[in-house]
């Protein structure tokens, strides 16, 4: 499958668009950490870019993505794919035992909490924004509650890069696609 058509099937099923923007910062993240490692960045890429495709019709925990994996099957998306897809849910039984999954499952929650956190700046930019910025929102409970923090430190954790590396890598794989998902802000890219 390539991007193109991976995309097409994200635009036939998800229409709310900072859905759509935050399936977009998985995949930079994907593809970040696939050249960083030398492994495939396009399978990487394309996995974080269909990895909440069902969201929008399977929206609970208990049917997503575990609903969604016969639709990729059908549309013919490789299983090493779905599989990755299918072991970032936490009700699936797919284990994440291999470095993809690990990936994605590391790369998802905290793409929340960074747009978030950029979204407050005077800014709106992910262009000056720091780990640091970060850090001092993650103490405040309250900003982005649907950020699930314990997730996102146990996520870096498995994936076997520090919390705040991890953020910094995320925070570079997003100013990639700024201008696109509308985080680009006021400022100019270096």
């Amino acid at each position: 499958m390539d991007r193109e058509t991976a995309l097409r099937l994200v635009r036939e099923f998800i229409k709310n668009e900072n859905l759509v923007n935050h399936m977009l910062c998985v995949e930079a993240a994907m593809r970040f950490y696939a050249q960083k490692l030398n492994e495939d960045v396009d399978l990487w890429g394309i996995t974080g870019l269909l990895h909440d495709f069902d969201w929008e019709i399977h929206p609970t925990l208990e049917e997503h993505p575990t609903a969604g994996a016969p639709i990729l099957e059908e549309r013919g998306v490789p299983q090493e794919i779905i599989l990755a897809i299918l072991s970032h849910g936490v009700n699936t039984g797919v284990p994440r035992n291999n470095l993809m999954r690990k990936a994605l499952f590391a790369c998802d929650e905290i793409t929340g909490l960074v747009t978030a956190v950029a979204l407050v700046r005077p800014s709106r930019s992910l262009y000056d924004l720091t780990a640091s910025s970060v850090k001092k929102k993650w103490k405040d409970r309250a900003f982005a509650a649907g950020a699930n923090r314990e997730e996102i430190a146990q996520s870096a954790e498995e994936f076997g890069v520090e919390l705040w590396e991890h953020v910094d890598n995320i925070i570079l794989a997003m100013r990639v696609i700024a201008p696109q998902i509308g985080l680009a802000g006021n400022l100019q890219q270096n």
